[in-house]
């Protein structure tokens, strides 16, 4: 089974599929060792790696690489983020190629204006439906894999209102969607009626300690219709609390020190970054020398 395809059974069979949003391949692995079984790439999160807002500031081709490390450090199912496709129909469809060539199961395409930007930021703008339509059946056109998964995300809820939402949710689809991402749903009721609307599978994002968020959890998503839910955040939001408490830890010491509840062991820096491995490869080539192979 192609990592594709097993993103799209992860998204069209129940239970609701979390999926964590990953910056580095370090972050996917620890995401995979916590038992997920598929992440999501963040341009938020890529490009807060970066020191850079997310306002399509990082190419095509950086994103598709950086989700190309990614995909490589995991066994799990990888969705891309293709922004707005970096242009017209052209780009969008040598955007599905870049990132289906590097590894990536699937890629979310969005309906905002370029520049984009965090769909939690003011200022957004829409292009037209018929626009997008277009745009999702050039990356429809461009797959390899049939079950390569086009995750269309509208930001239309907070712009234009959930008919708005419904309508272009349910064309995207037509298009040749496989799911659709409704960007900035705040109450399960309201994901309630989304679900029940659209004719497909329907996905959301949280992010942590965004009062849009509150109250929203997975087993309430999951009762309420929801397929899939990305967190776009939570690791990155994670680390910087991780390195501040640290580095604050390390200027009241006025030196370092073990300390559990600070610093993982230095064993899982290795055990991560395949320091093992590479220590077997190099045991193994020793004895075949030795043995003259």
């Amino acid at each position: 089974m192609s990592p594709a395809q097993r993103l799209h059974e992860l998204i069209v069979r129940p239970p609701l599929l979390v999926m964590p949003a990953a910056y580095d391949a370090l972050s996917a692995r620890l995401a995979q060792e916590a038992g997920f079984e598929a992440l999501q790439v963040s341009g938020l999160s890529l490009s807060a790696a970066d020191g850079l807002p997310d306002f399509s500031i990082l190419s095509m081709r950086e994103m598709a690489g950086r989700t190309r490390r990614i995909a490589a450090a995991v066994d799990i199912p990888v969705m891309g983020d293709g922004d707005t496709g970096y242009g017209g129909v052209v780009n969008v469809w040598h955007t599905v190629r870049e990132f289906e060539a590097a590894g990536a199961a699937g890629m979310n395409l969005e309906d905002q204006s370029f520049p984009k930007r965090c769909g939690r930021v003011e200022g957004k703008e829409l292009i037209p439906l018929r626009e997008m339509c277009a745009k999702l059946d050039a990356a429809a056109s461009a797959r390899r894999d049939p079950y390569f998964v086009l995750n269309a995300r509208t930001d239309a809820l907070g712009i234009e209102g959930i008919d708005a939402a419904v309508e272009r949710a349910n064309a995207y689809l037509r298009a040749g969607a496989t799911m659709v991402f409704i960007q900035g749903v705040s109450r399960v009721d309201e994901a309630e009626l989304l679900a029940a609307a659209i004719d497909g599978p329907v996905g959301m994002n949280l992010i942590e300690q965004h009062p849009g968020c509150a109250g929203l959890t997975f087993e309430r998503l999951q009762a309420a219709g929801v397929a899939r839910v990305s967190l776009s955040a939570s690791l990155m939001l994670s680390a910087i609390h991780g390195m501040r408490e640290g580095l604050r830890r390390i200027r009241e010491w006025g030196g370092t020190r073990v300390d559990a509840q600070v610093f993982a062991p230095f064993d899982d820096l290795h055990a991560l970054c395949g320091t093992p491995q590479a220590l077997a490869i190099e045991r193994r080539a020793r004895a075949f020398m030795d043995a003259g192979g």
